[in-house]
C-alpha cells in the first residue's frame, strides 16, 4: 500500500469543513486509506488547534497529530467568491465532512438538501458536540465536557471522590472513528444504489458507545459504577501490582490463567482457597487477593515476571512514559513513526495511521499542510486559470501559504 492510488479509497475525494480533533481525526483516517482529502479552513487563521499548544517553532503538534496525508486550501467563507468556491470544491466531491453545530452549513451557503439535490451521489458527515436534536443540539461541545456528561469521568479515577479525565481527547477521537466507519459503510451502500446518504454522529453519543458494559450494568441492575483506580471493575486479578522494582499490570482473564498465575507465583494452593475459587469469588475479595499476589511478586523484578507470564499466556506488561514507548523494540517493529518533511523544510517525526493493509502499514505520504499550502494547486484542478487565481490572492479571497526562502533557495 505505497502509494495513493493502490490504497482502499483511492479515488474517493473528501471535503473536510472541520477542525480540531473529531472531525480531523475522521478524515485523517480516510487519508490514510488512499482517499483525497482537501482541508479547507477559513483564510483567518485556519483551524483552530493551528493555535494551540505543544509546539515546535510555529507549528502546532496539535495540528500535527491529526491532519497527515491532506492538502489545505484557505478561502473567505464571508465572501460571495469564496461561498462560491467552497461549493464547487463540495460538489465535485464524494465525501463532505463538517463539525459545525446543526444549522451553520446551510448559513455557509451548503443547504445539505440543496447540495444533494444537485449532486445525489455526495455524501454529508456531520459530528456535533450533543447531536443533531435536543435542547443541547446548539450547544457547543468539547472532549472533556462530553468525557464528563457521559459518564466517563465516573468511573475514571481513584474513588467516587477523585474523578479523572482520560489523559488522551478520548471521546473526540472515538467520535471521529465513528464518523470514519459510517462513511466508510456510506460509500459501500452508494456503490449498491448509487446515492449518497448522510451520516452523523456526537461527542456525546461517542462518549455514551464507550460506556460499554458500565453502562449496561445501570441500565440492567440499576447499579451506579464508581472508579475503582487501576483495578479492572468486574475482573480480578486484572490490574497494576507491585514487583520488587517497578509497577506492571497483570490481567487475568479466565480460570485457567488464574491457576498458571498461582503456580508461576510458587503458590498454586492460592487458586483452591475459597475466597478466589471462582471469578466471582476473586472479585469480591479483590483488595486481599491483590495484597497476597504482591507479597509473592516482591521477591524478583518486574520485567523477570512479565516475561514468564508471557511465557505462559498470560497478558502482562509494564507502564511505560512516552520516552519507552518510543524505544520499546515491539513499537518499532511495528513502524508506527515515520519521517515526513513539511513544506518549509523541517523534518517531522509522525505517528502512522493504526491500520494496516494486506500486511503493509498505511503510509504517511505528506505531512500536515501549512495553512493554504495547496490553495493553487487545488484552484488550478478546478479549471481556474492563473490570473483568475492570482485575482483571488491579490482581492483577500483566497489565501495561499508563503513558500519559505529556505525552500525556494
Amino acid at each position: 500500500m505505497g502509494t495513493a492510488a493502490s490504497a482502499p479509497l483511492a479515488g474517493i475525494t473528501v471535503v473536510d469543513l472541520t477542525r480540531a480533533l473529531a472531525g480531523p481525526y475522521a478524515t485523517a483516517l480516510l487519508a490514510d486509506m488512499g482517499a483525497t482529502v482537501i482541508k479547507v479552513e477559513s483564510i483567518k487563521g485556519g483551524d483552530s488547534s493551528r493555535s494551540w499548544p505543544p509546539f515546535e517553532d510555529e507549528h502546532s503538534l496539535y495540528f500535527d497529530s491529526t491532519n497527515r496525508n491532506k492538502s489545505s486550501v484557505a478561502i473567505d467563507f464571508y465572501t460571495d467568491e469564496g461561498k462560491a468556491l467552497l461549493r464547487r470544491l463540495v460538489l465535485g466531491a464524494d465525501v463532505l465532512v463538517e463539525n459545525f453545530r446543526p444549522g451553520v452549513l446551510a448559513g455557509m451557503g451548503l443547504d445539505p438538501d440543496e447540495l444533494r439535490a444537485e449532486r445525489p451521489e455526495l455524501i454529508i458527515a456531520s459530528v456535533s458536540g450533543f447531536g443533531s436534536t435536543g435542547p443541547l443540539s446548539q450547544a457547543a461541545g468539547l472532549d472533556q465536557v462530553a468525557q464528563g456528561m457521559s459518564g466517563l469521568m465516573s468511573v475514571t479515577g481513584t474513588d467516587a471522590g477523585h474523578m479523572y479525565r482520560f489523559g488522551v481527547p478520548i471521546v473526540d477521537m472515538s467520535a471521529g472513528m465513528f464518523a470514519a466507519f459510517g462513511i466508510a459503510a456510506a460509500l459501500v451502500e452508494r456503490q449498491r444504489t448509487g446515492a449518497g446518504i448522510e451520516v452523523s454522529t456526537s461527542l456525546l453519543e461517542a462518549g455514551l458507545a464507550l460506556s460499554a458494559f458500565q453502562g449496561q450494568r445501570y441500565l440492567s441492575t440499576g447499579e451506579v459504577p464508581v472508579p475503582q483506580g487501576n483495578d479492572h471493575p468486574v475482573l480480578s486479578p486484572y490490574g497494576v501490582f507491585k514487583t520488587a522494582d517497578i509497577l506492571v499490570i497483570i490481567a487475568v482473564g479466565s480460570d485457567k490463567q488464574w491457576r498458571q498465575l498461582c503456580g508461576l507465583l510458587g503458590a498454586p494452593e492460592l487458586a483452591d482457597e475459597p475466597e478466589y475459587l471462582s471469578g466471582r469469588d476473586r472479585a469480591a475479595n479483590r483488595e486481599a487477593l491483590q495484597l497476597r499476589i504482591e507479597q509473592l511478586l516482591a521477591g524478583r523484578p518486574g520485567l523477570e515476571w512479565i516475561e514468564d507470564f508471557r511465557a505462559a499466556g498470560i497478558p502482562a506488561g509494564p507502564i511505560y512514559n512516552y520516552r519507552q514507548v518510543f524505544e520499546d523494540a515491539q513499537v518499532r517493529e511495528l513502524d508506527m513513526v515515520q519521517r515526513v518533511r513539511r513544506s518549509d523544510g523541517s523534518e517531522l517525526p509522525l505517528l502512522r495511521g493504526p491500520l494496516s493493509v494486506n500486511g503493509a502499514a498505511t503510509p504517511i505520504r505528506k505531512a500536515p499542510p501549512a495553512l493554504g499550502e495547496d490553495t493553487r494547486r487545488i484552484l488550478a484542478e478546478l479549471r481556474l486559470s492563473e490570473e483568475q487565481i492570482a485575482g483571488l490572492i491579490e482581492a483577500g479571497v483566497v489565501r495561499e501559504a508563503p513558500v519559505p526562502e529556505a525552500v525556494r533557495a
